[in-house]
């Protein structure tokens, strides 16, 4: 039913978890992809491998956390792609951190990658979004963004953050037809989560106090996320979707 024929989609983090299944998803949908990763290059070219010589999809190496390395990164995705229709800011970081034994420079990183990293890929891409007269953003924000999180406040504040830039845009950029939005995931199955839920108590205890009774698999948060981007979702602007299974019910 979702068709981006003619679209170009830009996902940051896209070699792993949410971002790989963002990807299959995009490509799936015919949209030409753009994704962007740090030091997976490996799992980047695995992943497009995967979907086969037919798909226009390019991988992109960025340190996320340098504003130069952005703005040469959009540069040549523009180049390669002529355009950029949907983003979707998804990399990310997930650390313990105790609040009173947290170092400053964690908390930066966090902020870095999380928060501001988003705001340079938005603020690199709007100004073709404007010219095109159309956009879609969609930014991954987390249940810790709406209730916190102890032990990972330096998280759940980005995150929270995310929320805010994601209404504040919303109303800033949607005379332009762009429309901004939010996923706000729970527990996911990926790499950043693993360690946490190998634990086979604590998975279970996650999954009783998950109403649908399981973990999300990345593909769970990449489907609304395609929604999202699509004609379907049009008149959605602002939103904060979550997708928890029902675990934290808020509005």
């Amino acid at each position: 039913m979702i068709d981006l024929t003619n679209k170009v989609t830009l996902i940051t983090g896209g070699s792993r978890g949410i971002g790989a299944a963002c990807v299959k998803l995009f490509a799936n949908a015919n949209s030409r992809v753009a994704l962007t990763y740090k030091k997976d290059q490996a799992f980047a070219n695995r992943l497009i491998a995967s979907l086969g010589s037919n798909k226009q999809i390019k991988a992109y190496a960025v340190d996320i956390e340098c504003e130069e390395d952005i703005k040469s990164t959009v540069k040549k995705i523009i180049t390669d792609f002529g355009k950029v229709d949907i983003l979707v800011n998804n990399a990310g970081i997930w650390k313990y951190g105790k609040v009173d034994e947290l170092p400053l420079e964690q908390w930066e990183e966090t902020i870095r990658i999380n928060l501001t990293g988003a705001f340079l890929f938005v603020r690199e891409v709007i100004p073709y979004m404007k010219e095109n007269k159309f956009g879609r953003i969609i930014n991954i924000s987390s249940t810790a963004g709406q209730r916190g999180e102890a032990f990972y406040s330096h998280y759940a504040s980005s995150k929270g953050g995310m929320i805010s830039f994601t209404k504040s845009l919303a109303a800033e950029l949607a005379g332009n037809n762009i429309n901004v939005n939010c996923v706000a995931p729970g527990w996911v199955e990926t790499d950043m989560t693993s360690e946490v839920l190998s634990d086979k108590h604590y998975k279970t205890k996650v999954e009783k106090e998950t109403p649908v009774g399981r973990v999300a698999s990345p593909k769970d948060i990449a489907g609304p996320v395609l929604f999202l981007a699509s004609e379907l979702a049009r008149h959605i602007n602002g939103e904060i979707l979550n997708v928890n299974g029902g675990s934290v019910l808020c509005g």
